[in-house]
């Protein structure tokens, strides 16, 4: 397996709000390879961002680029991944931001961090798996297991002795910073007869809330306090998550587990102590998951403001979901009826470049690299969540929207029951935003919008396009560069559901995107 300094998952990476960040990158596989920092704004460090063809090529084998950015203006729990092909299966890791020294969190102070992050186990090489799957044209294998920190734990053959164990002391508050670095999976976690307060998301404040069931998606981190019982229990805890899904594919739906123990109970008498589970929500809970979701709002206090855009200057709407492409000739495809599996943002499969989009912008020379005629809504209007069109063929390209900085962007995403109806999590590189508004069913431009939270909406990089509905978010195009929006499972960032924005330079010189690096991989 690839892993970074021999570790899986990979290195946890500490820094403050305001510091700079240098990391080198070294490459000694095979493979070729990039990091992206998974929430980090990047202002003014664009070609830091990391998605492989799109801010810079990747980093070949013997190579090696060195990231330098500065943390600004942020501060919580993000992550760092691997952003080419599949290999972010095993190279991954935690980034914790802490705010500026004498800066408390909006929160009593735990006595203890523990950074949690869910993965997939494949037993064989995950890069097979999709290489596989794309020749093909059929879904791919799926994972054997869920991880916790890397280990998958008791529920699985042989793996007892592969658990993770969060040892507590009684009447002590610990933060659990979740990470949802799994490929392909939404996950539900809880933790027998324990509550937990949801206190952030996508290292931003959130109002607390208490919870017994989180619902996380791929890319998403989720902070919460967990308060520990006041005595010894006499009784160990699972912790658990397992996959929210409801598309009409094959899934991995097995369920990880960790351990909750507290220290004040001796070894020995551990043994016999009865051993509680939680009760996770149903695999297909919608209503679990849009309960979960739906509760989240900013804090939006003087100190930690929710700059919501009030005012629009571009409205988009944007279909995702599955489609097809055509199998080709003298080939036996196993997607739906012979054809391949495609994925699509109104109807646009995205393709990879063969230079970077980011250098092209720089340069000037996007003449057959990209072009900017990304549609601004769905080409092909049919009812989105009802019965699906005959004709499911997605047209392919590469192509962006290209904003003018400072923009207020409006942008609502559309699932599609092309396929089959499934919640898609939708991750933009390079800003932040606020989820707006969110339902079931096709969106309503007439009454919808009069629904818009514009006080305290939810602040992410990562937002879930819900299951059969729709998510509306705002932000401002304030950071120039080429920004990748994908959903952030790779096996449909795999088939092409992705798109990019390209936000221009300001007026102002601290405005404008600075040259690339000396050392920008070359493709």
């Amino acid at each position: 397996m690839v892993t970074v300094n021999g570790q899986f998952p990979g290195p946890r990476i500490e820094a403050r709000e305001g510091d700079q960040v240098v990391v080198k990158v070294v490459n000694h596989v095979q493979n070729n390879i990039t990091i992206h920092w998974h929430g980090i704004r990047q202002l003014g460090s664009g070609w830091a961002d990391g998605p492989a063809y799109i801010t810079q090529c990747p980093i070949q084998t013997g190579q090696s680029y060195v990231y330098n950015f500065t943390i600004v203006g942020q501060r919580g729990t993000l992550w760092w991944h691997a952003h080419h092909s599949w290999l972010r299966a095993t190279v991954y890791g935690p980034l914790i931001i802490l705010p500026k020294r004498g800066v408390p969190y909006p929160f009593p102070k735990p006595y203890k961090e523990v950074p949690i992050l869910f993965g997939e186990w494949f037993n064989e090489d995950p890069e097979a798996v999709i290489v596989q799957s794309l020749q093909t044209g059929g879904g791919p294998n799926v994972s054997e297991a869920y991880t916790i920190n890397g280990l998958p734990g008791p529920l699985y053959n042989c793996s007892a002795q592969d658990t993770f164990k969060l040892k507590v002391k009684p009447g002590k508050t610990y933060l659990l910073r979740l990470i949802n670095a799994a490929l392909n999976a939404d996950l539900f976690f809880s933790v027998a007869n324990h509550s937990m307060t949801v206190v952030e998301t996508d290292a931003s404040y959130a109002k607390p809330f208490e919870t017994d069931t989180i619902l996380i998606g791929p890319g998403e981190t989720t902070n919460v306090l967990l308060r520990t019982k006041p005595g010894s229990p006499n009784a160990t805890f699972f912790m658990a998550a397992r996959p929210y899904n409801t598309g009409l594919g094959t899934i991995d739906n097995t369920t990880v587990a960790g351990l909750l123990e507290y220290t004040s109970t001796s070894p020995s008498s551990m043994k016999n102590l009865p051993l509680l589970k939680p009760t996770l929500p149903a695999i297909n809970d919608t209503a679990a998951a849009a309960n979960f979701s739906t509760k989240l709002r900013s804090l939006a206090t003087l100190q930690f403001r929710a700059s919501v855009p009030q005012t629009v200057d571009r409205r988009f709407y944007f279909t995702v979901g599955l489609g097809t492409r055509p199998c080709p000739k003298n080939q036996t495809c196993q997607g739906p009826n012979g054809t391949k599996f495609a994925a699509s943002v109104n109807n646009v499969s995205f393709v990879l470049p063969s230079m970077a989009l980011l250098q092209a912008h720089y340069l000037g020379q996007s003449d057959g690299v990209y072009t900017t005629d990304f549609p601004n809504n769905p080409p092909f209007p049919f009812n989105y969540t009802g019965t699906p069109p005959n004709n499911t063929f997605v047209t392919n390209g590469t192509k962006v929207v290209v904003l003018p900085f400072d923009t207020n962007v409006e942008l609502v995403m559309q699932d599609t029951s092309i396929q089959g109806a499934e919640s898609h999590p939708l991750h933009l590189h390079g800003h932040n935003f606020y989820i707006v508004g969110q339902g079931f069913g096709n969106y309503d431009p007439v009454n919808d919008p009069a629904k818009f939270n514009l006080v305290d909406p939810i602040e992410r990089n990562t937002a879930g396009v819900p299951s059969g509905g729709w998510v509306a978010i705002r932000f401002r195009a304030d950071n120039p560069g080429v920004w990748l929006m994908h959903c952030h499972f790779d096996v449909h960032l795999s088939w092409g559901l992705t798109m990019a924005w390209v936000v221009n330079d300001g007026a102002l010189p601290g405005q404008k995107l600075p040259p690339p690096p000396s050392n920008l991989p070359k493709c």
